[in-house]
């Protein structure tokens, strides 16, 4: 799964840690997710979603796999 997630957090001027910390997670959870390493939990994309003020589909693009 795609997402805009790196984006988001550096036009709104906030390192990984600090992102990571306000999500409750670590600095690698969010270097992960940046890197398509990691699908967040539905959890945590509600929570990433809130702290953007966007909808979970705007962050993150969904690609069905076509196999």
């Amino acid at each position: 799964m795609k997402n805009r997630l790196e984006e988001l957090r550096r036009k709104k001027g906030i390192s990984q840690e600090r992102l990571a910390e306000a999500m409750g997670v670590s600095r690698q959870t969010i270097n992960s997710l940046e890197n398509g390493r990691y699908n967040p939990s539905i959890k945590l994309a509600f929570k990433l979603a809130r702290y953007f003020d966007l909808s979970i589909e705007e962050i993150f693009i969904y690609e069905e796999d076509n196999k």
